[in-house]
């Protein structure tokens, strides 16, 4: 079964968000959108390099109203150890989930169990808690923050626009498709 427009699941976690350790829940994530980038572990070789390309475009993902959460299996204190001694994730201004116990891994199906490290899973999260996009893939393989930029974009217009749907390459302000009858064997 998918997690697609499944509720997130109840968690309690704590973050290292500017400068401080703040606590979050599912309630958290209430009324915005959000995005959980889970991530192998902090001082490590990928993470770091898709970590900043998502500082690098936070101010883009705040414009469009999403809160950003990097998540792993480390606890808060490494996140803010990491954030202190990293030039990459000092550019960090989105909260670093710690999720030690694995429960937010679990619940989103990311949990290498026999490492006690998450995949690469990325969550696009509606306003009202619901999963309406996610990416799960190798841990070798590096994510775009400009892609990501690209799927909320989607998902929110398919929100807001009732009956429409993008097609493949579709970018803001291009044309979306109806479906209908009409459009069988056109396309």
């Amino acid at each position: 079964m998918s997690l697609i427009n499944t509720q997130v699941k109840p968690f309690k976690a704590t973050a290292f968000h500017n400068g401080k350790f703040v606590d979050l829940t599912e309630e958290s994530l209430k009324g915005k959108w959000s995005v959980f980038v889970f991530y192998p572990a902090d001082f490590t070789f990928v993470c770091p390099t898709e970590l900043e390309d998502l500082a690098d475009n936070h101010a883009e993902f705040q414009k469009l109203g999403v809160d950003v959460y990097g998540i792993s299996t480390d606890t808060h204190f490494a996140h803010k150890a990491w954030h202190d001694t990293s030039d990459a994730i000092k550019k960090v201004q989105y909260p670093l989930i710690g999720d030690p116990t694995g429960l937010l891994s679990r619940n989103f199906e990311v949990m290498i169990e026999e490492e006690g490290l998450a995949l690469r899973g990325t969550f696009v999260i509606n306003p009202e808690g619901f999963i309406k996009v996610l990416e799960v893939h190798d841990n070798g393989i590096g994510r775009d923050a400009s892609e990501l930029l690209r799927k909320v974009k989607a998902a929110q217009y398919v929100a807001s626009h009732p009956g429409e749907v993008c097609p493949a390459k579709w970018t803001e302000g291009a044309e979306t498709l109806k479906p209908s009858l009409d459009l069988v064997g056109k396309i």
